[in-house]
């Protein structure tokens, strides 16, 4: 795809508060009029949270934020304890990995509530363009209207990176991924990996107008003709890793904890203690990795601390040789390291 010769990204303003039922396509439509209307090539780029709240995707109060949050988990990545409660990292239900699955409490509404992402985006996605379309085209049956594509965007925070941005949830209409492998660089050198989330990356530089705070929760893109399909074809969903692909389908600490059978999100993970946020004293995570040493493993006991070194005691050294293996790995999925010594026999115990 070459270069664009210049990218505008517009606000769509005016766009009152969205609740059930009304007709955001229309309401996009009127707002892009300031602009020109929307023309072909244009991207029309919406917050999930428009769609949400015209889909009356909400969860009014009172409600269990966690008991939403699980409803919309495929499984659980990462969790953490802080000051304001239990915050899971998941595959969600809609797609991507995010905290707490995409369920949002902030910009709800005048109603205390909180919303949950569209369960398929890019059939949202599709509903919204052809919708879009439908206003665009009117009555001109033997009209198919301008070219354009049409991106739903939610949030979302990044491993090994400060902050959140914005990413393509669902798409209609447009190229999400394109694949340079094949293609020579600059210097005339061919790319072997390289494919660009363009979809990701236009998500990102919407949000540059949207922004969280500003009440602007769409914009129009124009420039990226290229990108823009010719008919409602495409979908976000590729851009999902899953599977053999996803190096980091766990938290460092969740795989340590999973593969010593307490799994994220599971009741022995809770049994066993989770971590924290805020910084821990060595006896905490100590306490930790200890209670997941011994989790079914009844008869053991361990003493001891780790600056001084720990013991593992039990009657069967079979069990007290199992116990202590499990420590040391526990140990080190706290960052912690210490002496484990094995202490067996009747009465030992």
């Amino acid at each position: 795809m070459a270069g664009p010769d210049a990218l505008h990204v517009l606000p769509l303003t005016g766009i009152p508060e969205v609740t059930e039922g009304l007709d955001l396509a229309g309401t996009l439509v009127g707002a892009a009029d300031r602009w020109g209307g929307v023309q072909d090539g244009d991207v029309v780029v919406v917050s999930s949270k428009l769609v949400s709240k015209a889909l009356g995707l909400r969860h009014a109060a009172p409600v269990d934020r966690l008991d939403v949050v699980r409803e919309h988990t495929v499984r659980v990545v990462a969790e953490r304890v802080t000051p304001s409660g239990l915050t899971q990292v998941v595959e969600s239900v809609a797609g991507p990995v995010l905290a707490a699955a995409g369920v949002d409490a902030s910009n709800t509404g005048a109603q205390d509530a909180v919303l949950v992402l569209p369960r398929d985006p890019d059939r949202a996605a599709a509903d919204l363009h052809r919708a879009v379309r439908a206003h665009l085209v009117g009555d001109r049956l033997d009209d198919q209207g301008p070219r354009f594509g049409l991106l739903l965007t939610d949030t979302a925070g990044r491993p090994w990176r400060e902050g959140q941005t914005d990413l393509a949830l669902g798409a209609c209409g447009m190229v999400v991924l394109e694949d340079l492998r094949g293609a020579p660089d600059a210097d005339g050198r061919t790319l072997s990996v390289t494919s660009r989330a363009v979809a990701d990356e236009l998500a990102a530089a919407a949000d540059l107008v949207k922004g969280k705070a500003s009440g602007v929760g769409a914009v129009l893109v124009r420039g990226l003709d290229a990108l823009v399909l010719e008919g409602p074809g495409g979908g976000a969903r590729p851009l999902v890793r899953t599977g053999p692909g996803d190096w980091f389908a766990l938290g460092h600490r969740e795989a340590v904890r999973a593969a010593l059978g307490a799994p994220p999100g599971s009741t022995a993970a809770q049994e066993v203690g989770l971590p924290g946020v805020v910084p821990e004293s060595v006896q905490q995570r100590a306490g930790r990795a200890t209670a997941l040493a011994l989790l079914g493993h009844a008869g053991a006991r361990v003493t001891g601390t780790v600056a001084d070194g720990l013991v593992v005691r039990a009657p069967d050294p079979v069990l007290a040789g199992r116990v202590a293996a499990r420590l040391e790995v526990a140990l080190a999925g706290e960052d912690l390291r210490a002496e484990v010594d094995v202490v067996s026999g009747t009465g030992d115990a």
